[in-house]
């Protein structure tokens, strides 16, 4: 039964890379119109890196493409926003936050192609206020006049989301705390916090695996994975309600068939090359799952919101 069973799921896969081979040869004619495809990196870590981490899925892209594929690792979220607003980058793996805010720059420059399904087969993941281990604060109401890192103005859970969870629950980070500023990064607010730059911080995490390891995927493993952060370092006093997890989007105006064959190749990742999934997912996962615009209708909402209350 074991043996029928893998046979049938390694048959379909042939099947599947077999039918993403005719697409592409039957639809040559979108090479023309997308001679190199240009893939941005969000900031939040260093750009080695991120190369590092996008080498194998360019690789990839080439191979079942067929064109030349290019990475551009941008210094912040921006950088990759105004790129497929402008029609300088083709795809991005983007957070909610940076995909609404897209959408309400230009609704007609993007379209979501998947998401991330966690280990528990949850499409969400968390945003964590932390400080230093070995620091006086056990909860949040001992931070009071205190410090606060956020990690990028466009990220959802370095930003957007802890903002605006915090003042519903009466901790408006523009008067509980003495001073915010941004980090630069996930990663390099982590470090200014490790640093004594800031008493806290915020960033991304799965919410679920093992602590000791920095759970299962977001900013904390990775940083764990490569040696530059000890979880018995830092304490997490706050998490988020559950966001929705960011879409791997395609600008809207390339052919189908593009968008299509990319569909297909991140869908069949997982199961193909694992550790490359991994290596762009920022660790462990189930599954790239097909989304659409819908599914991130409440963080758009709590974009706009900001926005009128900044121009109020």
């Amino acid at each position: 039964m074991i043996a029928r069973r893998t046979l049938g799921v390694a048959l379909a896969g042939l099947a599947t890379l077999a039918a993403l081979t005719s697409v592409a040869q039957a639809a040559d004619d979108w090479r023309k119109h997308v001679p190199v495809f240009r893939v941005g990196i969000l900031g939040g870590e260093n750009e080695a890196d991120r190369l590092k981490d996008n080498t194998c899925f360019k690789e990839l892209l080439e191979t079942r493409l067929g064109i030349p594929v290019e990475l551009y690792p941008a210094s912040d979220y921006a950088g990759v926003m105004q790129g497929l607003i402008s029609k300088n980058l083709e795809y991005a793996g983007l957070g909610s936050a940076a995909y609404a805010g897209i959408h309400i720059q230009d609704p007609e420059a993007v379209e979501p192609l998947v998401t991330t399904e966690q280990i528990d087969g949850s499409l969400g993941y968390y945003s964590v206020l932390y400080v230093r281990a070995d620091s006086p604060y056990k909860t949040l109401g001992d931070l009071k006049g205190k410090t606060l890192a956020f990690a990028d103005p466009n990220s959802t859970s370095g930003y957007l989301v802890p903002a605006h969870e915090l003042k519903a629950q009466g901790y408006d980070p523009k008067t509980f705390f003495s001073q915010t500023g941004f980090g630069g990064g996930h990663e390099q607010a982590v470090v200014a916090v490790l640093n004594k730059q800031y008493d806290a911080g915020v960033t991304w995490t799965s919410g679920v695996g093992e602590y000791a390891e920095g759970y299962s995927r977001g900013n904390l493993r990775k940083m764990v994975d490569k040696g530059a952060l000890d979880m018995s370092d830092i304490r997490v006093v706050w998490k988020s309600e559950l966001i929705t997890n960011g879409p791997r989007v395609i600008r809207k105006d390339v052919p189908q068939e593009l968008k299509d064959l990319v569909r297909g190749i991140l869908v069949n990742m997982p199961v193909e090359n694992r550790q490359c999934a991994e290596a762009i997912a920022g660790g462990e996962f189930n599954s790239f799952q097909p989304i659409n615009h819908q599914f991130y209708k409440t963080i758009i909402d709590m974009r706009r919101e900001l926005l009128k209350a900044r121009r109020g």
